[in-house]
């Protein structure tokens, strides 16, 4: 990886010659970041994987008959994990910057361009943000499919995922607004069957709902029925626009009726009464937050909840949500919730003899790894390079010019490293990015399905 070009090609070739079930590749030189508590990291160590999953790591590993990549120079550290990303909405990358609030984004995006989307749109779209996630070292995406118009659009939008190799998860819920077939929630019941039928594949499936009714009415805001039906169906549930005095009194009702839980996630979670932390806390939810969401379009606080989380002892995972408005990496929601907390940290204490309360970088890392595959209900599959887990994996380049000399490599992923960076991408034990390249995708082909979706969403009036 760190010689030339005819090297790197010569080893990847040699990767995809063997049978994936039978490949062993050990990974040496390269400075391990495990993000496994127990583990640390790993100077010049090495890491060995088989078939699909990390086998052992630590030095002087015997390489035997494994295809050996000289890692040197390098970091590997575990793929990121996004634990909510509106993935149908990638064509349409910032076309609302400088969106003023929610109310904004929700009438133009949810009741307008949503409207009128096909179902070869939801899989141009979602299979768009795959490969660029991908690109920017997120291996595993929930995909939070709030425009499942039709069983049509509901497949499409898996089967992009499927096609990009990505460790997904289909989260699915019915559109805010316009015509639909009111097919959801009872089509997951056809959708487990026919895609999710095994416990042991890349992709997972959770019901999608909302906090409350009033954005888009009962029929799409949690409670008993749809409970009952994730728990029917074995699957966990992501709960989105969770914030204000008003979700804070549905946590507490979900409490009471036994609904809140390790399978649920409640995603952002600003502005929520001491109450409605102490109800998450003690029955063990979930909690992803969404940093640059939160701040720019200015949800409730407009303040990422990091530390009223982490008063109750919720350590949460991270996520993108909405490319309308947004970045589309994990390096840009570290840093920013890296930066808003300490910021608030030293403000909270300004003038004062006391010491401001900061996370680190290990930290944000942490939420961005380990705790969003624990959100996603994948902690024991991915988030860290520990033997018997997946082998979702980075190989970020520490000597190239912004990141050089490596002097600690937590901060140089997280304070230094971008998309650029990131010389390969392992997922399941498939390389999916090489040499700096998402492999097996026709940018041009792609580029033009992209513009010709973009085209009709734009230029066809809302249903």
């Amino acid at each position: 990886m760190n010689v030339n070009d005819t090297a790197g090609a010569a080893v990847l070739e040699e990767l995809r010659r063997r049978p994936a079930d039978r490949r062993r590749v050990l990974f040496t030189g390269a400075t391990t970041v495990t993000m496994d508590p127990a583990l640390g990291v790993i100077d010049r160590g090495g890491l060995l994987v088989e078939g699909d999953t990390i086998t052992a790591v630590g030095p002087d590993l015997n390489a035997g008959d494994a295809v050996v990549v000289d890692a040197t120079g390098t970091i590997l550290t575990p793929g990121f994990v996004d634990t909510h990303r509106h993935a149908w909405e990638a064509q349409l990358r910032r076309i609302m910057p400088d969106v003023d609030d929610l109310g904004g984004y929700v009438m133009s995006t949810l009741a307008g361009y949503a409207t009128v989307y096909r179902p070869q749109d939801m899989y141009i779209g979602t299979r768009l943000a795959a490969l660029t996630a991908i690109d920017s070292g997120i291996t595993t995406m929930l995909d939070f499919s709030h425009n499942s118009r039709t069983r049509e659009h509901t497949d499409a939008a898996i089967e992009a995922l499927r096609d990009t190799g990505i460790r997904g998860v289909h989260a699915s819920m019915g559109p805010h607004f316009g015509e639909w077939d009111r097919q959801w929630p009872g089509d997951l019941t056809r959708v487990k069957d026919r895609y999710f039928s095994s416990d042991d594949q890349l992709l997972t499936l959770r019901l999608a709902t909302l906090a409350t009714d009033e954005i888009a009415g009962p029929a799409l805001a949690y409670g008993p029925g749809l409970a009952r039906l994730a728990r029917d169906l074995g699957i966990g549930v992501s709960v989105d626009a969770v914030f204000g005095t008003s979700s804070s009194q549905a946590i507490l009702r979900w409490a009471e009726d036994g609904i809140l839980s390790p399978d649920v996630t409640l995603i952002h979670s600003t502005g929520l009464t001491s109450e409605a932390w102490k109800a998450m806390r003690e029955t063990g939810t979930t909690v992803a937050l969404a940093p640059t969401s939160d701040a720019q379009i200015g949800l409730e606080t407009g303040v990422p909840a990091v530390d009223e989380a982490l008063s109750v002892g919720i350590r949460p995972g991270l996520s993108i949500d909405v490319e309308v408005a947004l970045a589309s990496d994990m390096f840009t929601q570290m840093r920013a919730l890296h930066a808003i907390q300490r910021m608030r940290a030293v403000n909270a204490t300004y003038g004062t003899d006391q010491q401001p309360s900061r996370i680190t970088t290990h930290d944000v890392l942490d939420f961005a790894t380990l705790q969003g595959a624990h959100t996603n209900g994948l902690a024991g599959v991915t988030g860290s390079l520990t033997p018997g887990k997946k082998a979702d994996l980075l190989v970020i380049q520490a000597e190239d010019l912004n990141n050089m000399p490596l002097n600690d490599p937590i901060g140089t992923i997280v304070l230094g490293s971008d998309a650029r960076n990131i010389s390969a991408v392992f997922i399941n034990g498939e390389p999916r990015k090489w040499d700096g390249q998402v492999l097996d995708v026709n940018l041009a082909a792609l580029r033009g399905e992209v513009h010709a979706s973009r085209a009709y969403v734009l230029n066809t009036p809302a249903a």
